[in-house]
């Protein structure tokens, strides 16, 4: 059977590819530690939780207008205000099966054949190939470590093209935890506004901030800006809701209606149940919000201690999200028990047999001398993964 062309050049995710790998081995009876998908590990708060049993047993079990119910599309309007200073009215928001599929949406809906997207890196594994799939091209912009992992206007100018359509910016960012500044999005968006390029802002972590850091959303920083943008967002990562599949798409008018229109014919509507649980999350109480972010903030201390405590890696202090990107340069080219350290791929697959412990290669977000680590799980977890590691890379020659 032939596939298309658009098939073949795509890959599957490699977190899930290795999050899936390491349950293969679980199930094979070995004891693996995770630190790869970026998935919550609390249950989703009780009174949420609630609001969608309450859903099955009320019979709201069916088709829903395709872009959301009005009280979800009303609930999130009034978050955009309350939390992000932004005005938008139902009919510019689509509710959708995830985050995921929101941007995916916004994609079918703005690039043309041979258009270009840009692309910071270290990026979200999704991106570069949501992109190809709807025909565009990634263009792939390097950040590094000194300047926070954040994209500098310098390297923006460079990367501006005639067929550039799109941007991808993505704060708190996954996987390295970057957090923009207001000024630093407004030196971005001062570049990008007057060549109508498009900003695709995925905010999903933007509740997971830490040491005092504040988060801006693009869409916020004027009316040019607003016009320009896709605020992406979810109930996802915040309320560890990733199993109910509800992100949502904030966009003007014309584009909105584009992307309802693109899903009513791709999906139609989003779970009814989980929309009207994504209704409480937003309106309920925020304190188990709190509650979970503390304890991630005292997983992330634990996290970054313990890997700068391992041999030949080392890390910064991330800022937001719930991953630590960890750089492993120097041990390539050594070998463990055997076999050389190549690059991020190999020290992955190291890990995974040696230790097992799984981690995500770095070569999966565009740079290969780091490997990723989400402290979404426990603390005992992460030390025991730890500990496997350090006694593991002790051997590294």
């Amino acid at each position: 059977m032939r596939l298309a062309q658009r098939a073949q050049g795509i890959g599957a995710s490699p977190t899930l590819a290795m999050n899936a790998r390491a349950k293969e081995m679980k199930k094979q009876g070995i004891d693996v530690l995770s630190f790869t998908v970026g998935e919550p590990d609390f249950n989703t708060p009780a009174p949420i939780a609630e609001a969608g049993i309450a859903a099955i047993r009320e019979g709201f079990t069916r088709y829903t207008p395709a872009a959301g119910i009005p009280e979800l599309k009303e609930a999130i309007c009034a978050k955009l205000k309350r939390d992000n200073g932004l005005e938008y009215a139902p009919g510019d928001v689509v509710v959708a099966n995830g985050a995921k599929h929101a941007i995916y949406n916004a994609l079918q809906a703005l690039i043309d054949e041979g258009d270009e997207v840009i692309i910071p890196a270290p990026y979200w594994v999704s991106y570069t190939e949501m992109v190809k799939l709807n025909g565009g091209v990634p263009v792939i912009v390097p950040t590094r470590a000194e300047n926070g992992f954040k994209l500098t206007p310098s390297d923006l100018k460079a990367a501006l093209t005639q067929r550039t359509r799109a941007i991808f910016i993505n704060s708190p960012n996954n996987p390295t935890g970057a957090v923009y500044s207001r000024r630093e999005l407004e030196e971005l968006v001062q570049i990008l506004v007057p060549r109508d390029v498009v900003i695709i802002s995925d905010e999903v972590y933007e509740k997971l901030l830490y040491d005092g850091a504040t988060f801006t959303s693009v869409a916020a920083l004027g009316p040019e800006v607003k016009d320009l943008t896709v605020t992406i967002n979810g109930v996802s990562k915040t309320y560890a809701m990733t199993g109910w599949r509800i992100g949502y798409a904030a966009a003007p008018r014309a584009l909105a209606q584009a992307m309802a229109n693109i899903q009513s014919h791709a999906t139609s509507n989003p779970n009814s149940i989980a929309q009207k649980a994504a209704v409480a999350a937003l309106t309920g109480s925020q304190e188990p919000v709190q509650q979970m972010l503390a304890e991630f903030a005292r997983r992330r201390q634990r996290m970054v201690t313990g890997i700068n405590a391992l041999p030949g890696l080392s890390c910064g202090t991330p800022e937001g999200a719930f991953y630590v990107f960890a750089d492993v340069a120097s041990l390539f080219g050594r070998t463990l028990r055997g076999q050389k350290i190549t690059g991020s791929v190999s020290l992955a697959e190291l890990f995974l047999v040696e230790a097992h412990v799984a981690v995500v290669p770095g070569a999966a977000f565009g740079d290969d001398r780091y490997v990723r680590f989400s402290y979404a799980t426990s603390l005992a977890t992460i030390d025991e993964g730890l500990a496997r590691l350090h006694a593991v890379l002790s051997e590294v020659r």
